[in-house]
């Protein structure tokens, strides 16, 4: 998808409302007089189209045709419905990552976990309000690795008349930043399931879908941005790769990361960006006063933590003035990345992401909590069955757990079950289970790992996890929680982008080695920390967030790396009801797809 499709005028939105948008995106939507609170309608059609890059033609899961795939315009306030219709062989489901789903947790998106998914010929009706959201988000299928080609940006406006608390960018740049297999990706998690061993790598990395020039036979797939000498640009930065966390830099330029997850933050700048998959960031990017006729290169490159094999290459683009001399050959300026595990600059980037903490933009951080709890986060192992030959660590099958827990997806949605049991009163007043199980899940996940060992130290002997099929934790309404997450090193230490469906949560404090209570949580920044929906694990280290379980449903939270995922290093949430008609779970809607 070439440059031009990318760029819009913010003068023009205010002016056209999204006419255009609309009209490059959704062609079967009619768009509607941008105004606050309205319903924005969308139709995804899931079909099978052909697609080459790097010389290689593959048949992929599209939305529309398109990939990546059509943007999600809306305004703070309105309200979103997608029909989505599932024309292609694989079950489909799509999670609209980052909004908050209140009180519309079957919209949420997860197979298995809000929903069973949508079946060849079958169709869903996702419905949601976009409340006290602003910036950019990104929506991806959200079952077994189908979101390497189903994804697209989602930009969510500000109220009619609301600017932004930043410089009014002149045009605003959605860049998805994902990789491309020349083989089938549903094959290569298959074949890593059947073996237990590592998948695959990617075999280039792609911003708008595009490799880039440094890939082979890749010369004309590469994005272009033009832009004129003395203006202000918003790049709406995603990260949709599945298994890799990206630097990101345009040689010779200056960017000022001005949001995190649609959350604006207090600015600054940076030559790089370090963006983990799953999350969002809107940058500013100032160009020169006048042109320098030249061109430059922006890339994007892998930062490594763990110890596997990775896509070891590097996506680019152009960045053209306009005005420059079409036959004269220009000077090209290439930016230099980090080293490929420069954990010190990820360490340094993270710090610096602050919320604004003003009276518009407030940061509600919990100052108590009800709830506290600590996760163990990592790989392990499951032996390998008789008579199998397995590709692990010797000779097992790789895992990977929560508090040593290995999470299974169940064949009937979570969602469906808690709301049943509802119904049928497994729960109690206070939020605790009144059995222990159901048929679908248990609701005895534990609140801190059940075996403790030096958790970054000499890893223990026994590196195998339990196999605990779907536990979850039961929340009270309203609770304030602290969670704090933390690496192991029982295969290795590696960093974890964690991913909570359903809330923002601030990030309170991080560092390395093992979590000290005393020591740590005294340093914790309950003023202004930065609120996310996606933050990484540090390698070696440890994360705490705090959040309000102010959303009653079911919850998935996962490592957005996706194999780590496929593993078992994933788990589920379930808040129940509050008290007032605005704090409870809707019924399903009639639409919803069975399983």
């Amino acid at each position: 998808m070439g440059a031009s499709s990318y760029l819009h005028s913010a003068s023009a939105l205010s002016r056209l409302g999204v006419f255009l948008l609309f009209s490059l995106c959704v062609s079967s939507v009619l768009p509607e007089v941008v105004m606050a609170g309205i319903t924005r309608h969308y139709k995804f059609d899931i079909k099978m189209k052909n697609v080459t890059r790097l010389c290689h033609t593959k048949s992929i899961a599209t939305v529309n045709g398109q990939f990546p795939g059509p943007r999600i315009v809306a305004r703070e306030g309105d309200r979103v419905v997608i029909k989505v219709v599932n024309h292609v062989q694989n079950n489909i489901s799509i999670h609209w990552h980052g909004i908050r789903q209140l009180q519309s947790g079957w919209a949420d998106g997860p197979a298995y976990v809000t929903q069973c998914p949508i079946q060849t010929g079958q169709t869903y009706v996702y419905n949601f309000t976009i409340t006290g959201q602003r910036g950019t988000l990104w929506w991806h299928a959200h079952i077994s690795w189908l979101r390497s080609t189903i994804y697209g940006p989602i930009i969510i406006l500000p109220k009619p008349n609301v600017p932004y608390p930043f410089t009014k960018p002149y045009k605003e740049v959605p860049m998805i930043l994902g990789e491309w297999f020349n083989d089938d990706t549903e094959a290569i998690i298959n074949q890593a399931m059947l073996t237990g061993g590592g998948p695959n790598v990617s075999d280039a990395y792609t911003i708008n879908g595009l490799p880039g020039h440094l890939y082979n036979c890749s010369a004309k797939d590469t994005f272009k941005l033009k832009v004129k000498p003395g203006k202000t640009y918003l790049l709406r930065l995603i990260n949709a790769a599945l298994n890799d966390e990206l630097f990101f830099s345009i040689a010779n330029h200056t960017l000022i990361v001005v949001d995190a997850d649609a959350v604006y933050i207090k600015p600054f700048e940076t030559d790089t960006i370090l963006i983990a998959p799953g999350q969002t960031s809107n940058v500013l990017l100032k160009t020169k006063a006048f042109n320098p006729k030249a061109t430059f290169l922006m890339a994007a490159g892998p930062y490594v933590t763990g110890l596997g094999t990775f896509d070891n290459s590097t996506t680019t683009g152009i960045l053209e003035y306009e005005g420059n001399p079409t036959i004269k050959r220009l000077q090209l300026f290439r930016p230099v990345l980090p080293s490929l595990n420069d954990t010190s600059f990820a360490t340094n980037f993270t710090n610096k992401f602050r919320s604004l903490a003003t009276t518009q933009y407030p940061a509600n951080v919990p100052q108590n909590v009800d709830k506290r709890f600590f996760f163990t986060i990592g790989l392990g192992t499951n032996p390998c069955p008789r008579n199998h030959t397995c590709q692990g660590p010797n000779g097992s099958m790789f895992a990977a757990s929560v508090n040593n827990i290995s999470f299974a997806l169940p064949t009937t949605a979570l969602l469906q079950a808690h709301f049943s049991g509802q119904l049928t009163g497994l729960y109690s007043s206070n939020g605790v289970s009144t059995q222990k199980k159901n048929r679908v899940f248990t609701t005895d996940f534990p609140s801190s790992p059940t075996h403790k060992f030096n958790y970054t130290g000499t890893p223990p002997n026994n590196t195998q996890v339990s196999n605990g099929g779907a536990k979850v934790v039961v929340l009270p309404f309203n609770a304030s929680v602290e969670l704090i997450m933390q690496d192991t090193s029982i295969l290795g230490a590696e960093s974890h982008p964690l991913h909570l469906h359903g809330f923002n949560f601030f990030v309170v404090g991080q560092g390395f080695g093992n979590y000290d209570v005393n020591k740590d949580s005294a340093n914790f920044n309950l003023l202004d920390p930065v609120e996310r929906n996606t933050i990484g694990v540090p390698v070696g280290g440890w994360v705490a967030i705090r959040f309000f379980a102010d959303n009653p449903g079911v919850w998935f939270m996962h490592c957005h790396l996706e194999i780590h995922t496929s593993w078992g290093l994933k788990m589920a949430w379930v808040v129940l009801d509050g008290k007032l008609p605005n704090q409870k779970l809707t019924p399903p809607p009639s639409d919803l797809p069975k399983c």
